[in-house]
């Protein structure tokens, strides 16, 4: 059988925690492969090349644009993000569940190339707890703080176009909820159609080969 592994994209407000989920999911569990995107946003500290973000400039991203080379491409807060097109198609094939961590933008082109793609939009309680998480980072300007209040506002006139809302409150139990939405996701019927499909196929192969 088929054992294709499913898009997942996970988007959320800039401080909602998407980047602290994401790692406690994949330490839980062993069947998600995580993209890692790229942009021309400047890293922060910590972060690695080729580990958190692929780190380039606008040219060479806009390069890749040119050659068909991201499954999707947005600009946000005046800097681009792609998801590179061969590692996901590679974990896909191998069985993985791929978590794509995008913004609004990617995530619609996801969807309409991907129709089956499980959409999954994470938000902290409320907007008082946004800007608390934000304000807390301490990486960035009160002018940048502001700006992503305000990309925030418009994001959330967008959120109706996700599977699910996940409200990040509760580490533990975020993780859980999420896995349970993807496993629930593998057996939606656009899945079950294709397992349908396959096992005709394969049992009109074995009645070949007892005639």
């Amino acid at each position: 059988m088929n054992n294709k592994g499913i898009l997942i994209v996970i988007s959320g407000f800039s401080g909602a925690g998407k980047g602290t989920l994401m790692k406690k999911l994949l330490q839980t569990y062993d069947n998600y492969a995580l993209s890692i995107s790229m942009t021309t946003r400047k890293p922060r500290e910590g972060e690695r090349d080729g580990v958190e973000y692929f780190f380039t400039d606008k040219a060479q991203f806009e390069q890749h644009i040119s050659e068909d080379g991201f499954i999707e491409y947005a600009s946000y807060c005046d800097n681009y993000y792609g998801t590179p097109k061969a590692y996901v198609e590679e974990q896909l094939n191998a069985g993985k569940d791929v978590i794509l961590e995008i913004e609004i933008q990617g995530a619609l082109q996801v969807k309409e190339k991907f129709p089956e793609s499980l959409l999954l939009f994470v938000t902290p309680p409320s907007a008082k707890e946004l800007e608390r998480r934000l304000v807390g980072r301490g990486t960035e300007s009160e002018e940048v703080i502001r700006k992503r209040l305000s990309r925030a506002s418009e994001e959330s006139e967008g959120i109706e176009a996700y599977d699910y809302i996940v409200v990040n409150d509760n580490l533990e139990v975020c993780v859980e909820e999420l896995h349970s939405l993807v496993n629930a996701a593998r057996r939606a019927p656009i899945r079950r159609d294709e397992f349908i499909k396959e096992i005709r196929e394969e049992l009109k192969e074995f009645s070949k080969g007892a005639n």
